[in-house]
């Protein structure tokens, strides 16, 4: 049946023609995708059932996005509830891949400015105005690469110090944010916190009586750890104020006063008189920057004794040095202002560089794909406890930021690996000549 555009009121009229420029350019869309436009008219792109919906709740934002098509702009159309999405964000991420083949013709994206143009006033637009939500400060994002110690002091506090309760509600009891190791994709995420925090104590050997430097300590899960389970005198050094007070309060709880000590250091100001028999970095050196690599080896092997230990735990790209993509501009601003990611292959070869020999390198991807999913579930369960501690928009700023990283994880695009490393000096090191001890 034909239907009589004339007759129909305006709003209808518009969705119409939105409707059909839609459809015309996804002609060639491989993927299955539901639309839902602000008066219920529903489009359906692909030709399988949809994965999941994406509810677009004014014009205003088609207006926008036909004038300058902007990935990051239809991310913040999403934090500011311009968008919803219904049914399985994880499926929803995943056609990126079938998304990347569609244009839009300079004639339709006329079009579609055109009719949302006349489109009625944008309720949501009331949201972006009124909303609180603090991005990357511009000074930040444009000189955060620097990476001097003012500019990572800053875009650390951004990151960690939003709120010690936001980070509670959907990590595990320790307090751990990296990721985990899962002995059975079934392990609950406490249990595979613990399995990670004794997997890296094994993987360095520790002795009763040694002494673990642990370089971006978070919430101090493992000085904590390692002290309680292998009885050695633990430091941590972080640049979060809040992170540094909490594992205070952690360490005096715990009756550790006299085997874990904390203090807020930047890892260039370690001093050359430390003498520790280990040392651990885990998930931090994604903030160090590339061209610091070398003065961030530098500053481990200066504290480390002859032959001791030395274990790095951190994300990589599959490509070498710096590249901007969609996915970096996109956790600059909103997440991380200062990460840089380089190969793993490249990461080693600082190591070695440094003076350190390579002792085991092990690959963590499906751990850290599992990870956040884990972390995405408790923090939906826990959304209106979330929503009483940060905005809305932030609270799906995390949603989307670490369900995309599960989806980059679970594609193969990032990956994350944790590399054993020993201190040169003459003879053998002393290392078991298998692996077995660890999973004793």
């Amino acid at each position: 049946m034909n239907t009589n555009i004339a007759a129909l009121p305006r709003g209808h009229f518009d969705a119409l023609r939105v409707r059909r420029i839609v459809e015309r350019v996804f002609c060639g869309y491989t993927g299955a995708l539901g639309v839902r436009l602000w008066d219920g008219h529903a489009i359906l792109l692909g030709h399988d059932s949809p994965v999941a919906t994406v509810v677009i709740h004014a014009a205003t934002l088609l207006r926008a996005l036909a004038w300058r098509p902007d990935v990051l702009r239809l991310a913040e159309a999403y934090f500011y509830e311009e968008i919803d999405v219904e049914g399985d964000l994880f499926a929803l991420l995943k056609q990126k891949i079938h998304l990347q083949s569609v244009t839009m013709s300079m004639r339709d994206r006329l079009l579609l400015f055109s009719v949302a143009f006349f489109a009625g006033r944008d309720s949501a637009r009331v949201k972006r105005e009124n909303s609180s939500v603090r991005w990357s400060t511009p000074t930040l994002a444009s000189t955060s690469r620097r990476h001097s110690k003012a500019h990572n002091r800053e875009a650390i506090g951004f990151h960690y110090d939003a709120s010690n309760d936001f980070y509670r509600l959907w990590l595990d009891e320790q307090m751990v944010y990296s990721c985990a190791y899962f002995n059975d994709p079934g392990d609950s995420l406490e249990q595979a916190q613990r399995n990670k925090l004794d997997h890296i104590c094994r993987k360095l050997r520790l002795k009763t009586g040694e002494r673990l430097l642990d370089i971006g300590c978070g919430w101090g899960a493992l000085i904590c750890w390692a002290a309680q389970q292998y009885g050695v005198r633990a430091h941590g050094i972080t640049l979060s104020r809040q992170q540094y007070e909490y594992t205070q309060t952690k360490i005096r709880d715990l009756g550790l006063e006299q085997q874990v000590t904390v203090e807020l250091r930047d890892y260039r100001d370690l001093t050359s008189d430390a003498d520790f028999d280990k040392v651990s970095s885990i998930g931090m050196f994604e903030h160090v920057g590339l061209k610091n690599l070398p003065a961030y080896f530098r500053a481990v092997d200066r504290v480390l004794k002859p032959g001791g230990l030395f274990l790095n735990h951190g994300i990589t790209d599959n490509e070498t040095g710096r590249h901007n993509t969609v996915g970096t501009e996109f956790i600059h601003r909103y997440v991380f202002p200062d990460g840089e990611l380089d190969s793993v292959s490249n990461v080693q070869r600082e190591m070695e560089r440094t003076g350190f020999e390579i002792a085991d390198v092990e690959a963590l991807r499906p751990h850290y794909a599992l990870t956040l999913r884990h972390w995405v579930s408790r923090l939906e369960a826990r959304q209106k406890e979330a929503l009483g501690l940060v905005s809305e928009a932030k609270y799906r700023v995390w949603r989307l930021y670490m369900a995309g990283c599960a989806v980059q994880f679970e594609n193969g695009a990032i990956g994350v690996y944790q590399i054993l490393a020993a201190k040169r000096r003459e003879g053998l090191v002393d290392l078991p000549l298998t692996r077995g001890d660890i999973y004793q």
